[in-house]
């Protein structure tokens, strides 16, 4: 009896065994599971490959390069500036004009993970196949994800382009909705499964459309403007309603990572003058661009027309300015402005999550007509 007692203790004991060793399998897959959600089908150095692709096939490798040397991120380099023109019919200006960043480099994450909460930082969100970065739709960033804000949107208050981008703080041009002039200008625009550009977690972004040309279902889109991708893990869309493109990251992002173009610095110290906003908007803005000579940005408001001339100056990254707008409250001041500091690091991120794409007013891709990857944004 006691033999038998044994016996089946020592078979209880076994049974008890395996299913704690099955247990810790499944638990180990488990965490193997959530550590690589969000990660895709193809090995970092797949996706690096696919980044440097995609800029060669829009057709911008004479403005944008891509390294891949280090094995966490892809390092997209260019000088912020576009091929279209810039500026061009904004009414909300803010008083900035358009100037190269020269070694702007934006960080696109080689192995991505899904996040818990969607990130919201006060900086680029990633950058377009042009070299350009990519913003949020509000002109001081969200961490109210699930709440749309029409005051903030900045293609609402007038202060985007005919192109979908404007010059922040930093006198730094960037988009904030589909770039659609750069859209158009792709040498493969009429693929609705061209990339337009990454966002900084290491997902794609794509026009309206599906990259196999269907239509997204309304609702399909987080608040992101996200929704999964076999082979990328995840990947972004614009929209022709808010948030119009990327409006937070899906994916884990090194926020030290962050890419910001600072103010100008005044020559011999101080900063340049904050840019106000003319009340009730200006009309005619209009921006005369040459990065190796002489740019001028001018507008009209309430009957007079005001005017930033400004060319490179002797220092090397200075810029001497003249400048009659309304922030020197029409009075000719003359300056010299440098690019001082460096890009990396943008200001305090937050954390935010919600639904905007869930209550029929966000990202449903909408975007049924148009062959190709579709337009989107200010038309």
């Amino acid at each position: 009896m006691s033999k038998f007692i044994n016996n089946h203790s020592v078979r209880l004991f076994s049974a008890a065994g395996l299913v704690a060793a099955f247990s810790m399998i499944a638990l180990s897959y488990t965490a193997i599971a959530q550590k690589v959600d969000g990660a895709g089908t193809i090995t970092p150095a797949a996706r690096c490959a696919a980044i440097k692709k995609s800029v060669e096939d829009a057709g911008f490798t004479s403005r944008v390069s891509v390294n891949c040397d280090d094995p966490k991120y892809a390092k997209v380099y260019s000088d912020t500036i576009a091929d279209h023109p810039m500026m061009n019919g904004i009414t909300g200006t803010n008083d900035q004009v358009v100037i190269a960043a020269a070694g702007y480099m934006s960080p696109i994450t080689l192995s991505p993970s899904r996040n818990p909460k969607p990130v919201s930082i006060d900086a680029g969100l990633g950058v377009a196949v042009n070299g350009v970065p990519i913003y949020d739709y509000t002109s001081q960033g969200t961490n109210a994800l699930d709440v749309y804000d029409a005051k903030g949107d900045t293609l609402l208050t007038g202060e985007l382009d005919y192109c979908g981008g404007h010059a922040g703080r930093g006198d730094d041009y960037h988009y904030h909705v589909a770039p659609n002039c750069m859209m158009a200008m792709m040498k493969n625009k009429n693929d609705p499964a061209a990339i337009i550009g990454w966002g900084f977690d290491g997902y794609p972004i794509y026009g309206n459309k599906n990259p196999d040309g269907s239509v997204i279902a309304k609702g399909k889109l987080d608040v992101c403007n996200g929704q999964p991708d076999e082979v990328f893990g995840m990947r972004y869309h614009t929209s022709v309603t808010p948030p119009y493109i990327i409006q937070c990251l899906d994916g884990n992002f090194d926020m030290s990572m962050a890419a910001h173009v600072p103010p100008l610095s005044k020559l011999g110290g101080g900063g340049k003058i904050t840019g106000g906003k003319p009340r009730g908007g200006v009309q005619d803005l209009k921006l005369v661009y040459n990065g190796n000579g002489t740019s001028q940005m001018t507008y009209v408001w309430q009957g007079k027309t005001y005017s930033f001339t400004y060319k490179p100056a002797a220092q090397e990254k200075c810029w001497d300015f003249t400048e009659q707008s309304y922030t020197t409250e029409g009075k000719v001041v003359q300056s010299v402005y440098c690019r001082t500091g460096s890009y990396v690091g943008g200001p305090p991120s937050g954390m935010g999550g919600g639904g905007m794409g869930a209550d029929g007013m966000g990202a449903d891709g909408m975007g049924a007509g148009g062959a190709g990857m579709g337009g989107a944004g200010p038309q």
